[in-house]
């Protein structure tokens, strides 16, 4: 691989590359991510395992962050029923929490490696893994490269192509050919995505849809939820959730515009949690009561906002309302995941932002599960009426219901196209003998 075809690198955040030197992108990524990870672990970023290989057949899953990571929680499930150890490497502190709380011991856990030749060769060497999978959307040049000559067989499930990607990867046609024809197989959530996975040189290409409809629900500790549930009475309620800058400051706005209609109780659920000190301290100045879940603060009838400040608990917070507004939408752009709170019996709200979740959105809104609304002002009026209209909010709910039971089926797609990689080493699985560790 050319030094300018390593120093490309594209995530689901975008460009990281087309740096001035060698390998700056991988390394702009590594700054990016200090103050994310595990100074303890960090040399598994260098490409040090801090755990032991088991024998057998292993699958290698990179799994970014969190959304990537709940995607796969079933499939990486299924491939443990088959006696498939799984390896699963995700770039944050949060993504590994995530990964711990559905999985337990049930898969191993690793930092991604850097993308530098030294630090993806060390991590091969070790783990040997039999195939590679890539969830949605990140490519990594070297680490493509080094699978492919090792003949190790990478493959993106659930994969999508963001507008902006698409037009960045259309600029330089050879480089997008040349990684991704490396792909033994991409697997996409929608048509459209599908289509430019093969503009781009990806071959064989199918679509599954959306796994994340197949997930289960995010899970919550019960009596938690019945404690808040209690301290927040029969006050009505709606959540913020996944925000991004500016739209907790869009959710203080809509709270003061209705508090004096409804005494309603916002739940704002940041998508960064390390935010959370300046967000409350927003709050504060204009004149809000924060409640905030890390320090076990009691919702109380003068608490204004909820501030939903852990790591791993939407399904708490989406518990505690029948209205969610999903940021990333209004101040920020691409959107984010609408069908947990559909898949948990709320009325979905986002701004017009969405083109990460575009399929999602417009099933949803076909549906009648989801609005788009255009700014704070209809955001308010959106709140406002769906609080004060039980019959409107209840068909929403339903609808959005609907919704997930017709998406479903996407991780029997998945599994379908998996099929000629994972059966051998379900075989291969059963007739090795296993370490008195794995008996």
């Amino acid at each position: 691989m050319s030094d300018g075809l390593a120093s490309f690198a594209l995530t689901s955040y975008g460009w990281l590359g087309l740096a001035a030197y060698p390998l700056s992108g991988p390394m702009l990524a590594y700054r990016a991510a200090k103050g994310k990870e595990d100074k303890a672990r960090r040399g598994e970023r260098f490409g040090h395992a801090s755990l032991a290989r088991p024998v057998g057949p292993l699958v290698w899953i990179h799994a970014a962050s969190v959304g990537e990571t709940t995607a796969v929680v079933a499939l990486m499930r299924e491939l443990r029923r088959r006696d498939i150890h799984v390896l699963l490497t995700t770039g944050t502190v949060t993504s590994a929490e995530v990964a711990k709380n559905r999985l337990g011991d049930m898969v191993l856990h690793q930092y991604v490696p850097l993308d530098l030749l030294p630090s993806i060769r060390r991590f091969l060497d070790y783990w040997q893994p039999d195939i590679a999978i890539g969830v949605e959307s990140e490519i990594w040049p070297t680490t493509l490269a080094e699978l492919h000559r090792r003949h190790i067989p990478q493959i993106l499930v659930n994969a999508r192509m963001s507008d902006r990607s698409f037009d960045r990867w259309k600029r330089h046609p050879s480089i997008a050919e040349t990684l991704f024809g490396k792909l033994a197989l991409v697997i996409a959530q929608s048509d459209l995505d599908a289509e430019r996975f093969r503009d781009l040189g990806a071959w064989p290409v199918s679509v599954s849809g959306n796994i994340k409809v197949d997930s289960d629900a995010p899970p919550c500790d019960e009596q938690v939820l019945e404690r808040y549930r209690q301290q927040i009475g029969d006050r009505k309620s709606w959540a913020a959730i996944s925000t991004f800058d500016g739209e907790e400051k869009i959710a203080s706005m809509v709270h003061r515009a209705l508090k004096a209609h409804t005494g309603m109780l916002t739940v704002l659920v940041p998508r960064h949690p390390e935010r959370s000190d300046e967000i409350e301290a927003m709050l504060v100045e204009k004149g809000l009561v924060v409640a905030r879940r890390t320090r076990g603060d009691v919702i109380t009838p003068e608490t204004d906002v909820f501030l939903g400040d852990t790591i791993g608990e939407m399904g708490l917070y989406l518990r505690l309302t029948e209205v969610a507004f999903v940021g990333r939408s209004l101040a920020a752009d691409g959107g984010q995941n609408p069908l947990e709170p559909a898949m948990l019996g709320c009325a979905v709200l986002s701004g017009p932002q969405v083109s990460n979740f575009r399929e999602s959105y417009q099933r949803l809104v076909r549906k009648g599960a989801a609005r788009i609304v255009r700014d704070a002002e209809m955001l308010a009026k959106a709140v406002h009426f769906l609080l004060n209209n039980e019959v409107a909010r209840s068909k929403m709910i339903d609808a959005g219901l609907e919704s997930m039971q017709e998406m479903r089926g996407a991780l029997s797609a998945t599994l379908k196209g998996l099929e000629p990689y994972i059966s051998p080493l379900s075989v291969k699985a059963k007739l090795e003998p296993r370490s008195a560790s794995q008996s």
